[in-house]
C-alpha cells in the first residue's frame, strides 16, 4: 500500500476512491488532549424501525465503474445531488426517490425499483472524477460546489447547468473535500492531497482570492476532509492522514485551537454534531465523538469495516444518529449514546457468495426536525438506496 504523504499515486483499478495506508500506526489509547478519558460504554438499544424504501440502479450492464463517492441533500431537504467517478453530477428531487404510484415493487416490502435515467431530473457532465460536493448556503439549491481528482474546485449554476467558478490552486493534487462557510457563504474551503486546507472567496475574481492557507502537518500529510461549523461558530475542522483532526478559528488561521488525537489511521471525515461535539471517522474502522472545547474523547463507535476506502459519514443532528458505510457492503447506523451499531443493513443481499460485493461508499441524512428520518446510501456499484426510519412507539 502506498503512503499518502509520499505523493500522488493512481488509484487501484476498480477501487478508485481508496485511502492508501497512511503514516505509521500508533496504539490507540482512547485518550485525548488534557487526559480526558473515554466514557464507559453503556448498553445500546434501537429506538427506530428502519426499512428500505427505494433502490435506484442502472438498467444497463455496461462494465463501467460508477462508484457514488458523495451524496448531498440541499438545505431545503428536497433536492439530492450525487457524484463519483462517472464524471457527472446527477440531480434528483427527493420525491422522485420516494414515489407513491406507477412503480415496480419488490415483494411484500414495497421497495420501489427505479432506474437512474428515469429517476434523475437531469445531470451535469464534469471534466474529472468527483470526490466531493457541497450545496452553497443561501443559493436556493441553485449553486453546487465540487472538488475533483484533478485538484480543481468548481461551482456549478444548476439552473443553467454550467460552471460559473473554477479554482485550480492545489497543484493538480486531488481535492478530497470542499465546504462553504455558513457565516459567509461566499467563502469556501478545500482540502487536498497537497497537504493544505485553503480558504477562498468566490467574489475575488477568477480563481477566487485566497483568504487563508494552512498546512496542518510538517510532513504535508493529505487533508482528507474539511467542514465549517454549520451551527454558526467560527470553526472549521479538518481531518488528516497523520491520524488527527484539527479545528481552526477562521478569524485567525495560524495554529489549530483544538487537536483531536486518538485514531490509529487516517481521519477521513469530520462532522459537527452539535454546538459541543464533533464526530470523526478513520480507516481504523472507528467513529469517534469528541468534546470540542476540551478536545476530549467521549465515545468510540465500532462495528463497521473500514481499512482503506472512503465509506461516507453523515450525522442526523435532530435525532442524534450517525450513519456510515462499510467495506463489507453494509450500511451502519449508530446512536450517539452507544458505541455499538443500532441498525445494520446489507446493501446487496442478492450478491453471490464468494463474489466481490463492493462496498458502501457514501451516506447522507436528510436534516429534518421530526420523528421520521431518511438516509440515502450509495455503493461502489453505482446503486443508490433510500431508507426510511420511524421512531418506535
Amino acid at each position: 500500500m502506498k503512503n499518502f504523504s509520499s505523493g500522488f499515486h493512481p488509484p487501484v483499478p476498480g477501487q478508485e476512491r481508496k485511502d492508501y495506508e497512511k503514516e505509521s500506526i500508533g496504539k490507540d489509547k482512547e485518550t485525548s488532549q488534557g487526559d480526558h478519558q473515554e466514557e464507559e460504554k453503556p448498553q445500546g438499544r434501537c429506538e427506530w424501525d428502519f426499512s428500505l424504501s427505494a433502490v435506484v440502479s442502472s438498467s444497463t450492464n455496461v462494465a463501467v465503474s460508477d462508484t457514488l463517492g458523495v451524496i448531498e441533500i440541499d438545505p431545503s431537504n428536497t433536492i439530492v445531488a450525487t457524484g463519483g467517478i462517472a464524471r457527472k453530477i446527477r440531480i434528483y428531487t427527493l420525491n422522485s426517490l420516494l414515489p407513491q404510484e406507477n412503480v415496480q415493487f419488490q415483494g411484500e416490502q414495497n421497495i420501489a425499483l427505479l432506474d437512474h435515467v428515469n429517476a434523475c431530473k437531469y445531470y451535469v457532465c464534469t471534466p474529472a472524477k468527483l470526490s466531493s460536493l457541497k450545496w452553497k448556503p443561501g443559493s436556493g439549491g441553485s449553486l453546487l460546489g465540487s472538488g475533483d481528482y484533478d485538484g480543481v474546485v468548481m461551482e456549478y449554476d444548476l439552473e443553467r447547468q454550467m460552471p460559473t467558478f473554477e479554482r485550480d490552486e492545489h497543484g493538480g493534487r486531488r481535492v478530497w473535500s470542499v465546504d462553504y462557510s455558513h457565516r459567509d457563504p461566499f467563502v469556501g474551503a478545500s482540502g487536498s492531497d497537497d497537504g493544505t486546507m485553503q480558504m477562498w472567496d468566490s467574489r475575488c475574481g477568477e480563481g477566487g482570492g485566497c483568504v487563508a492557507k494552512v498546512q496542518p502537518t510538517v510532513a504535508r500529510s493529505a487533508v482528507c476532509c474539511v467542514e465549517f461549523n454549520p451551527l454558526g461558530d467560527a470553526l472549521v475542522a479538518v481531518g488528516c492522514a497523520d491520524r488527527k483532526a484539527y479545528a481552526y478559528d477562521v478569524r485567525k488561521m495560524l495554529d489549530p485551537i483544538h487537536v483531536f488525537a486518538g485514531h490509529e489511521k487516517t481521519v477521513t471525515y469530520v462532522r459537527f454534531l452539535d454546538a459541543e461535539t464533533m464526530v470523526s471517522a478513520g480507516t481504523d474502522g472507528c467513529l469517534k465523538l469528541w468534546n470540542i472545547s476540551s478536545s476530549g474523547l467521549i465515545r468510540t463507535y465500532k462495528g463497521h469495516v473500514n481499512s482503506r476506502s472512503f465509506v461516507g459519514l453523515s450525522v442526523w443532528r435532530h435525532g442524534g444518529l450517525l450513519g456510515c458505510g462499510s467495506e463489507n457492503n453494509q450500511v451502519f447506523v449508530y446512536d450517539k449514546r452507544w458505541g455499538d451499531p443500532i441498525w445494520v443493513h446489507g446493501f446487496d443481499p442478492m450478491a453471490r457468495s464468494g463474489c466481490d460485493r463492493g462496498f458502501v461508499s457514501s451516506v447522507c441524512w436528510r436534516q429534518v426536525h421530526e420523528e421520521q428520518c431518511t438516509l440515502l446510501a450509495g455503493g461502489s456499484n453505482g446503486v443508490l438506496q433510500v431508507f426510511v426510519g420511524r421512531r418506535k412507539s
